[in-house]
């Protein structure tokens, strides 16, 4: 299995959910790899060129969304770059009961929490 390179998009208020995501790819029953490229600290100086470049070197992005994300701007700018990128992306629920997708993931689709659907996700690239 190739190790893929992904961006995660997420809201700085679901970082600890954004930490155990990245973490599951460390269990030795996860049926993908993946090297993380988010950016753990967003909004300085040259904030949006690092991420632009950090977004071009990734096979793909996947977006944690949550009741947080329609007010993270910093994370909705990631998933437009992505999108104006031409990168493959994927929403990915994280709080139950919580399903609107962001108009900036365009015709991306989202998907539950799975080991399964991230898989997918992640070997399509």
């Amino acid at each position: 299995m190739s190790t893929k390179t992904v961006f995660i998009a997420f809201a700085k208020e679901d970082e600890s959910t954004r930490n155990l995501f990245t973490g599951q790819r460390v269990h030795p029953d996860t049926p993908f790899e993946f090297t993380d490229m988010s950016v753990k600290e967003p909004y300085s100086s040259e904030w949006k060129q690092r991420v632009r470049t950090r977004i071009r070197r990734s096979d793909g992005v996947i977006a944690l969304i949550s009741s947080s994300t329609p007010k993270a701007t910093g994370q909705l700018w990631e998933i437009a770059c992505a999108v104006e990128e031409g990168k493959p992306i994927i929403g990915v629920w994280i709080e139950d009961g919580y399903r609107t997708k962001p108009t900036e993931l365009g015709s991306a689709r989202c998907v539950n929490w799975t080991w399964d659907n991230i898989a997918d996700f992640i070997d399509s690239l």
